[in-house]
């Protein structure tokens, strides 16, 4: 039994937010049924995203509905509001809070008073001040993006096939991703394995008339597979025509032309923006002890340091590694730590209630595999080097394993089952973007460009 009533408030429903909830429900079900104890889910999205599925999602092998999981289903005996976490006052137990209802409202933030606080925001993409980059680039860490993002790029082969200018026809068929981490690597592999398969589809639209450029700052991508890898990685890319530039910036991408630091220019209607993330503004909007990267400071109990009931874990937590050889190094914001640091944190939080000893964080890095498309790709598990076929296949079962609940595992098998029987879908649902226009024209008026208010960018 828990010492005292405690209210559990999760800013978060990503990875750590939704996973650690979950454990929460299971390991306090008897005290969530006698009203000792409460969780709060905070959450801009009413679903949590499974990344790693994102590339396959704008490629159309997997239906974006398949991607995420609705929180209210699997979090049935939290309590999930849809809203964001403005402030933190930890010293009062106390969050500001804003949803849409107190948008419409106009009532600004509400308090939400807590006991027990899970800080698990997650990340947001990291920008650079670039001329053009707000206006033109496209983001790709959100399901809405990698959707928006397929139907841009299905949008550009109909304006090169329809155009008779050939500056409109070459700009459109090109596309500039910046960033060789895994985002803009396997989002690159699938999309250009995509609109290859498409081409076949068009009368005057070839495979090889399409530009796909990847930038990269430093001197190698994907180092999470090792550098053998890595320089595989690249010669895979340039053998399909892919235009790969290491140790080079994206200077400029204003008037739909990128400017790259090796002095090329590219006319472009494309340029995805997949350089890195940093840690989400909430945390400095708290009053609880930062790392010099801005990321909570935390002991391998996932507790942040010199705050006693305040835990977190993900990307907004500086964990340390304990397996790791050298003292002082960190764990590796990524999905892997995520769920396994989640399964601890609700564990811990359950011990710290009943009074019992907390655990200790310890998982030694597995590896990472990556996709580079249909039947290609690269992994390095436990010291072991795959690529081809057999990585592709490893980074499927691997990912199949891990989306959570076992209704998304069967949708998404049944997908790949039937997309290995019948051809794909090529077809772009742009109306998605802007769903008012074709009333908005109906009814006299000129259609908006611009889709709905949305802090996502979607309808």
């Amino acid at each position: 039994m828990v010492k005292e009533r405690a209210r559990i408030l999760v800013v978060g429903g990503g990875y750590v937010g939704m996973y650690t909830a979950l454990r929460l429900q299971r390991k306090l079900k008897r005290e969530l049924g006698r009203g000792e104890a409460e969780i709060t889910v905070v959450t801009p999205d009413p679903y949590m995203t499974y990344q790693p599925f994102l590339p396959e999602a704008a490629a159309g092998a997997i239906s974006p509905r398949h991607v995420v999981v609705p929180l209210r289903r699997v979090l049935d005996r939290c309590r999930v509001i849809i809203g964001e976490a403005t402030s933190i006052d930890h010293a009062g137990r106390t969050a500001t809070i804003t949803t849409l209802a107190t948008e419409e409202e106009g009532t600004g933030g509400r308090q939400l008073a807590y006991d027990e606080l899970v800080l698990a925001p997650g990340s947001v993409s990291r920008t650079l001040p670039i001329p053009g980059l707000a206006e033109h680039g496209i983001g790709f860490k959100t399901v809405e993006e990698a959707i928006g993002l397929r139907n841009h790029v299905l949008e550009q082969m109909d304006i090169a096939s329809s155009t008779r200018d050939p500056a409109v026809r070459d700009a459109a068929l090109t596309f500039v991703f910046v960033g060789g981490g895994y985002a803009g690597v396997e989002a690159l592999g699938e999309l250009e394995d995509m609109a290859r398969y498409a081409a076949r589809y068009y009368h005057n639209v070839r495979p090889e008339d399409m530009k796909w450029i990847l930038v990269e700052a430093s001197d190698r991508i994907l180092p999470e597979v090792g550098e053998e890898m890595g320089r595989y990685t690249v010669t895979e890319l340039r053998r399909r025509n892919i235009d790969v530039r290491l140790q080079t910036r994206l200077d400029s991408c204003a008037d739909r032309v990128a400017v790259l630091s090796d002095g090329s220019r590219f006319p472009t209607r494309t340029v995805v923006w997949t350089a890195g993330v940093k840690p989400h503004p909430i945390l400095a909007a708290t009053d609880l002890p930062l790392n010099g990267r801005g990321r909570l400071k935390c002991t391998a109990e996932l507790a942040v340091e010199g705050a006693t009931h305040a835990w977190a874990a993900g990307d907004a937590a500086a964990v340390p590694d304990v397996t790791a050889p050298e003292p002082g190094r960190e764990c590796a914001p990524n999905a892997q730590h995520a769920v396994r640091q989640a399964k601890v944190l609700g564990d811990n939080i359950a011990h710290s209630l009943r009074g019992e000893p907390l655990e200790t964080y310890a998982h030694k890095y597995a590896g990472s595999v990556a996709s580079l498309g249909l039947h290609k790709g690269v992994a390095q598990v436990y010291g072991r080097k795959l690529k081809g076929y057999p990585a592709w296949f490893m980074h499927r079962t691997y990912h199949l394993s891990r989306v959570p609940t076992f209704n998304r595992k069967a949708r998404v098998a049944a997908e790949w089952t039937l997309a290995g029987l019948f051809k794909r879908e090529i077809v772009s649902l742009g109306s998605l973007e802007h769903p008012r226009a074709e009333f908005e024209l109906a009814a006299g008026g000129k259609p908006s460009q611009d889709p709905p208010h949305n802090s996502k960018g979607s309808s």
